[in-house]
């Protein structure tokens, strides 16, 4: 039944209408875009804005499906939950060990991103103490309240959003000619080989790269079950993900190749070697300032989201019930503390094995997140009819064209699954996806003869 009860009473609905448009604008702005980007620049040139448009797309129509469940079914597991009710336990199971996987490896690694940029000015400090120290200041501003993770969030994607409205803003100014110097600007869109210089295959294979760059927009569903009007939170957040994902991300990498050419050396840094062009003064310093803002806001919001899966996971014997007190102020604190210590584990793995099981914990990241996708997807098409027969009224957002779009975005994500085969680059990550899967499917099993042979089924 979809009028089953999925909130959590213990949490408090603190996170204002300012905080929850912030986590939604913030959580598609990573490190990714100004760091990451440079590999699909490098691999498919100018046309690089086209791989990211294709993955857009596919974010833009899954946070559209997740908004359609999210405002019908406010819950504090959000697609867990969707995926248990849909399609059953084994589903939601996977769905949610899978997420909070997914955000405990990101609190690692944006934990030692964030030590290695702070190292950009003090190289003399050591990056393991930098990434501890970092991974306690997180900590302890999600275990005050909901309300100090939603305000810290709020900073940072401010921050985040800032630099690249203004990005955009003094780019065009000087891609158009408008801004002091000159140079071929638009010209450099097609003047080294044309759009796409390596063909059309690199277009596709970026857009398989680009995938995990957007993960984060559905945090803003999480968070809504902690906001006092969860259904217009989601509403709005899920209409406006189109002009982030448009304009934030093609507008700048489009930008970033008229300024800089696709194959200058320099594109290895692209939004430092862009505001260099143009004449900013102090670009590297700005740009690492900004993007470390960036990798404090994933490492905060790993906390939170990683914490707050943990918490439903344990609503229904899907993981520990001693992860679930929640303190008088609905912080799960021993949710939060599991992140962090997984976290600095990981952290410890990178020192004492980075070829093994860091590297193993880094390869299978983005399949994983392809992977929750894909079952939010099947989530929706399961539920849409329940939904419309049982409480048609808590439809506020509704998928455009279902099924048949909902249709094409499955088809599409298993169509960048398969393709990760047959890219070299990507089949590493693809296997340790796949292993993932699999050893949770185990681990699902071993629970399930726990339950029956402890009579409890």
């Amino acid at each position: 039944m979809v009028d089953e009860a999925l909130g959590d009473p213990r949490l408090r609905q603190n996170l204002q209408r300012r905080h929850m448009t912030m986590i939604a604008l913030g959580g598609v702005i990573g490190a990714g875009l100004f760091v990451g980007s440079r590999v699909v620049i490098q691999s498919a040139g100018p046309a690089a804005s086209l791989s990211f448009l294709f993955t857009g797309l596919l974010v833009v129509l899954v946070m559209r499906m997740l908004g359609e469940l999210a405002t019908a079914l406010p819950a504090a597991g959000s697609f867990y939950d969707y995926a248990r009710l849909a399609m059953g336990d084994l589903a939601g199971f996977v769905t949610g060990w899978m997420y909070w996987y997914f955000w405990v490896g990101v609190v690692a690694f944006e934990a030692i991103a964030g030590a290695d940029l702070i190292r950009f000015w003090l190289p003399q400090l050591p990056q393991w103490a930098l990434a501890l120290a970092l991974l306690l200041v997180m900590t302890a501003t999600n275990l005050r309240s909901v309300r100090t993770y939603g305000e810290f969030e709020f900073w940072f994607a401010s921050v985040k959003v800032g630099a690249i409205v203004i990005f955009l803003a003094v780019g065009t100014l000087y891609v158009a000619g408008l801004w002091f110097g000159t140079g071929p600007h638009v010209s450099n869109l097609t003047a080294h080989g044309g759009f796409a210089p390596r063909g059309i295959l690199p277009i596709f294979t970026g857009a398989v790269a680009a995938t995990g760059f957007y993960f984060g927009a559905e945090i803003v569903t999480i968070a809504a079950a902690e906001s006092a009007e969860p259904a217009a939170a989601i509403a709005r957040a899920t209409t406006s993900v189109i002009t982030r994902v448009l304009v934030f991300y093609i507008g700048s990498i489009l930008l970033v190749v008229a300024i800089v050419p696709w194959n200058s050396p320099t594109i290895a840094t692209p939004y430092v070697s862009a505001l260099a062009a143009i004449g900013v003064p102090a670009a590297a310093n700005i740009m690492n300032a900004v993007i470390l803002t960036a990798v404090l806001s994933a490492l905060n919001s790993g906390l939170y989201v990683s914490s707050r899966m943990l918490l439903a996971l344990t609503r229904h014997g899907d993981a520990p019930q001693v992860l679930a007190r929640v303190n008088r102020d609905g912080t799960p604190v021993r949710a939060i503390l599991a992140g962090t210590v997984v976290g600095f584990v990981a952290i410890m793995m990178s020192y004492i094995s980075p070829g093994a099981v860091f590297s193993f914990l880094v390869n299978s990241n983005g399949t994983v997140a392809l992977f929750v996708y894909v079952l939010i997807a099947l989530s929706e098409l399961r539920l849409r009819g329940k939904l419309e027969r049982e409480t048609p009224e808590g439809l506020v957002v509704r998928m455009w064209l279902f099924p048949w779009l909902t249709v094409v975005a499955i088809v599409a994500m298993l169509g960048i699954l398969a393709a990760m085969a047959f890219i070299p680059d990507q089949r590493v990550p693809l296997a340790a996806g796949v292993a993932s899967l699999v050893i949770l499917v185990g681990l699902f099993g071993l629970r399930r003869l726990r339950l029956v042979g402890g009579d409890h089924s």
